[in-house]
């Protein structure tokens, strides 16, 4: 493989485990995050940081263009970045919203608008959006977080109706709870009512997420488009 690939917020956990597959494979990898510094794990590696900020065009468009420069056009965008703001609804505030819905959904959907105009010249692309098993179920404290990720579906299908006649897919992986910084600061009994709650009981890897992400990026899933792929250990199993 010698593709271009992005992905977004791609410095640490579930993205720099895709990032880092991608690059074991031979393709050109560029990630983004704010400090614009190559994570330790990617350290001597021929992968491509940059700064950017997925809810500021002009920093999206600016990241493309550095990449286009030294490689050619995005192939593959793997559209990662989010964050989180949780509490209950009742004590949300506007800012904790329209951070999260920003950043999650309305960022990914500027990241594949951009990515689109390169795919559609080359008439051929993959992209990809890392959702959550809570667009799917639903989660008491996460009312944004969870409208942001299940808003990851419709763009998906929407781009995937809009582009696939040229030769581009668009899917959506939807993790459970994976093993990465964020569970690990869990206190134990939380941790213990997720793997009650969780079919396989345990948490995935971000390695295994990488897996299925780079998977919907061969050529043998070619015919797989506006797709919704749980990676949950079976918790959300049926929706």
């Amino acid at each position: 493989m010698d593709r271009v690939v992005l992905v977004t917020g791609g410095n640490r956990g579930i993205g720099l485990a895709i990032a880092q597959a991608f690059h074991a494979q031979g393709d050109r990898v560029a990630i983004t995050a704010r400090s614009g510094q190559l994570p330790a794990e990617l350290a001597g590696t021929s992968v491509m940081a940059i700064s950017a900020d997925v809810t500021d065009r002009g920093s999206i468009d600016a990241a493309f263009d550095q990449i286009e420069a030294a490689w050619g056009p995005v192939e593959v965008l793997v559209a990662n970045a989010g964050i989180t703001r949780d509490t209950l609804l009742m004590r949300m505030s506007d800012e904790d919203i329209d951070a999260v819905v920003q950043t999650n959904l309305i960022g990914s959907i500027r990241v594949a608008r951009r990515a689109a105009k390169g795919m559609l010249k080359l008439r051929r692309g993959r992209i990809v959006f890392i959702s959550s098993v809570v667009g799917l179920l639903g989660s008491a404290g996460q009312v944004n977080y969870a409208a942001s990720k299940s808003g990851l579906i419709g763009a998906a299908r929407s781009i995937a109706r809009e582009l696939g006649s040229r030769g581009i897919t668009a899917n959506v992986v939807a993790p459970g709870f994976v093993a990465t910084d964020m569970t690990a600061e869990l206190p134990d009994e939380r941790k213990a009512e997720i793997l009650n709650s969780v079919p396989l009981g345990r948490l995935a890897s971000p390695n295994e997420i990488a897996d299925v992400v780079t998977f919907l990026a061969s050529d043998a899933a070619g015919y797989i488009t506006g797709s919704v792929i749980p990676v949950d250990g079976g918790l959300g199993m049926g929706h």
